[in-house]
This record gives structure tokens, sequence and C-alpha cells, in this order.
């Protein structure tokens, strides 16, 4: 192989965004081996240029780079356990869902193989596998990250090294991850409390999402107060907060609508309250979401 010549690269695991991942290879030219515990799923793959291996030991021999993508750490350790020796000196990719002490396990039953190792996530759909915004992140040993990075590119273009401790890349994924289901729970509230007015959830589309910019500009302001301490800048403080789940509750009653899961919520938003936070910002919800001891 050239200097210039692409990577070879195996991807284990052909779920939807193994299959990206995957296919993003192959269309940039690089010579892509793949493999799934479900044979099947490789065929479009192969279509495209993929060599199928249809042994595990097999994929992991055939590059010098492999990048899984299995549901979690403890799937990604049993998939390669038969091919833990061929995994010598060789560069492996995590990009799954898990906490930092899968991370960390991971990390250690793989550098045990013998392995270079990075933990990495993919912060999009499968869509967006291969744009140039798309988000992936990755922490571990540099030496592997700086080797390949202009492969992993291929992958998005905001492509980021975060440290050298292999659980970093899983703490952000797990730190930015959080706020997934509560947006989504409350745009799926907010249709349904559309829908019972005879109105279609696509109709407040457009408003969400100016709802959400507004969010994200709020974010670099909180983040300076949480990191600060200083929780004196109101805006929005936690008793204003507190008065709106009185609203929740009158539009539950109106619509019809299931409002219970915002109910720890509520319960978070009072317990700020009573600890002395009332005419803080809502940003002061930090302090009381951190337990007085803490083990990483």
């Amino acid at each position: 192989m050239t200097r210039d010549a692409p990577t070879p690269v195996t991807v284990i695991g052909l779920g939807s965004m193994g299959r990206a991942l995957a296919g993003a290879f192959a269309d940039a030219g690089h010579p892509t081996t793949v493999w799934n515990r479900t044979p099947a799923k490789a065929a479009p793959l192969v279509a495209m240029g993929a060599v199928h291996a249809r042994a595990v030991e097999t994929a992991v021999k055939a590059s010098p780079l492999i990048i899984t993508c299995l549901t979690t750490f403890e799937d990604t350790r049993s998939a390669l356990k038969p091919a833990a020796e061929a995994l010598s000196g060789r560069a492996l990719v995590t990009l799954n869902s898990g906490s930092p002490a899968g991370a960390r396990a991971i990390a250690a039953w793989a550098t045990g193989c013998g392995a270079r190792f990075l933990a990495g996530a993919v912060k999009n759909v499968p869509e967006a596998v291969g744009a140039p915004d798309t988000l992936l992140y990755y922490s571990g040993d540099k030496t592997v990250f700086d080797e390949y990075e202009g492969t992993l590119k291929v992958l998005g273009g905001d492509t980021v090294h975060l440290g050298a401790e292999t659980d970093l890349s899983a703490l952000y994924e797990m730190a930015v991850g959080a706020m997934l289901l509560p947006a989504l729970a409350g745009f799926f509230q907010g249709a349904a409390a559309v829908q019972a007015r005879g109105l279609e959830a696509s109709s407040m589309v457009r408003f969400a999402g100016k709802w959400l910019d507004m969010i994200k500009s709020l974010l670099p302001v909180y983040a300076t107060q949480i990191d600060s301490g200083d929780y004196t800048d109101a805006a929005s403080s936690v008793n204003l907060f507190l008065a709106g789940a009185a609203h929740d509750r009158e539009l539950s009653k109106e619509t019809n609508v299931d409002t219970a899961w915002l109910a720890p919520l509520h319960d978070l938003v009072k317990r700020a309250a009573h600890a002395g936070h009332g005419d803080h910002s809502i940003s002061a919800l930090t302090e009381v979401l951190r337990k007085s001891e803490q083990r990483m």
C-alpha cells in the first residue's frame, strides 16, 4: 500500500448506522470489509464494492483499521472475542453507546489483546454520515487518531479528539445525549395538544425549530453560570419555571394529554426553590442535580 492509497477499513456491525459508515468508506474508495451476525445485511454493501467476510476473524485480519458499530460495549466485546488474537497491532475504533465505565472496560480488554484503541461517538443520524458538518468525537490513543484522522473524516467533517482518556467520548455522548429524550417528549406532548384542537402536528414544526434555536443560544450563558457557580443573573428564574407547572396541569385537563412525565422535572424545580435558588437562574438546577458524593 502506497502512502496515498486509501486505508483498508473493516466495519463490524451493520445496523442502520453501521451500514451508513461502511457505505461512506466504500463511496470514498476505501477497500471496505464488512461483517455482521446476520449476513443478509451485507448484500447492499457488497453491491457497492465492499467485501463480506463470513467470519469475524477474517474481517479483522482484512484491515489495519477496525470500526465497530454495535449497540453496546458488551456487544462489541462479544462479537470480537473470536477474533481477539487477530486484533494485535491493529487500530480498533468503537462507535456505540455505553457508559464511561463500559468504555474503560472495553479499552482495557482491547489493549490487553494488543490493539490500539479509540472510543468514539457519531452525533447525528445515519443519513448524515459523510456530511461536512456531521460531528464525531473520539477519545483514547492519540496516535491512532493522528494516523487515521483523514480516513475517519470520511464519516463526518467535524471530527474531534477529546483527549487521551478512553472514556471521554462515552462521557460526552451521555452528557449531550441526555438532552434528547426530554426534548423529544416535549415535542410529542405539544403535538398531542395541537392535535386535540384538530390541528396537525406539522403546523408546529417551524415554531418548535425557532424555539430550539433560542434554547441553543442560551447554552453558552448557562454553561458560564454553571462553571462560575454564579446564578444571580436570572432572566429565567427557578420561580418562573415553578409557576409554569400549573400551566402544564391546566393544559393536561383541557386537551386530555398526559403530562405525568413532567412530574419529576417539576419536583426538581421545587427542590431547587426549597434549596434557596428560587430567584436564581434556572441553571441552578445543576446544583440540585449534583449528589453530595460523586464517583467517576
